[in-house]
């Protein structure tokens, strides 16, 4: 098997702050001296947030090549977040993470409190803005919402902006940081839909000019089809457009952390 980059090392940090942003996102903010020299990374980037059995005491495991692994062998537990917003002076980094009942993440942030340690290593691939193309079209469920908020802070004031959300109760919105060319749109899921039904809609019903940029993240299966329904069906440029799984729907509709 080839062996892949090692990603960046970790850093062991404590939970400064837990506030809630609404009944459905969490904001925790993680500080620290050993994020002296994190790179912040493009809009949208990602960290890895390992989360240790011992809240009181992390274990750093090692890169074997393809994966992160302890000395024992054992896989530790590791999902990959957006970094918010990073500070010096403290050192703090900022990550939001979707509360939905399942899952060992989910299961963190309900359990959480300041001085908690955990670690993360990053920063991991962003997206690099054309700052000369006026248009975009954002589309995300709510774990999306922490890196759409960092692209409307980030897009061109003259640019047009089509932002489509869905989210799963009508009390999940978040107020966004505001862009002069922005519409938003906001659906909530129906009563038997499949999560990013509407994300998938949205995409497909979009007017999208040839130098139109499309940023989708969401529901791994949705983005797949969006993916498909992009390069295959429109024959949009592959480098016109990044579409991301960020998370899983599992068997009999359990939500799976990735």
């Amino acid at each position: 098997m080839r062996a892949r980059r090692e990603p960046p090392p970790f850093r062991i940090v404590e939970v400064a702050r837990i506030e809630p942003r609404n009944p459905h996102m969490v904001r925790i903010t993680l500080a620290g001296p050993m994020l002296q020299g994190l790179d912040p990374g493009l809009p949208a980037a990602s960290v890895r947030v390992l989360l240790p059995g011992d809240p009181t005491e992390v274990v750093l495991p090692t890169w074997a090549g393809n994966e992160f692994l302890f000395a024992d062998g054992s896989r530790p537990t590791i999902r990959t977040l957006t970094p918010l917003s990073f500070r010096s002076g403290p050192f703090e980094l900022d990550i939001e993470v979707v509360r939905h009942g399942n899952g060992i993440l989910s299961a963190w942030v309900d359990t959480a409190k300041a001085g908690d340690r955990v670690a993360v290593s990053g920063t991991g691939r962003g997206y690099k803005i054309d700052p000369a193309v006026r248009s975009f079209l954002l589309a995300g469920d709510e774990s999306a919402l922490p890196a759409i908020s960092m692209l409307l802070r980030a897009l061109p004031p003259e640019a047009e902006v089509e932002v489509a959300i869905e989210i799963r109760h009508p009390d999940a919105r978040l107020e966004l940081p505001a862009h002069p060319g922005a519409t938003i749109q906001w659906c909530q899921l129906e009563a038997g839909s499949t999560p990013g039904d509407f994300l998938f809609a949205a995409v497909t019903s979009a007017q999208i000019a040839p130098d139109t940029r499309v940023w989708a993240a969401g529901e791994a299966a949705a983005a797949q089809r969006i993916r498909r329904h992009l390069f295959d069906e429109r024959g949009l440029s592959r480098s016109h457009a990044v579409v991301r799984g960020y998370w899983k729907y599992g068997r009999g509709g359990v939500r799976v952390d990735v």
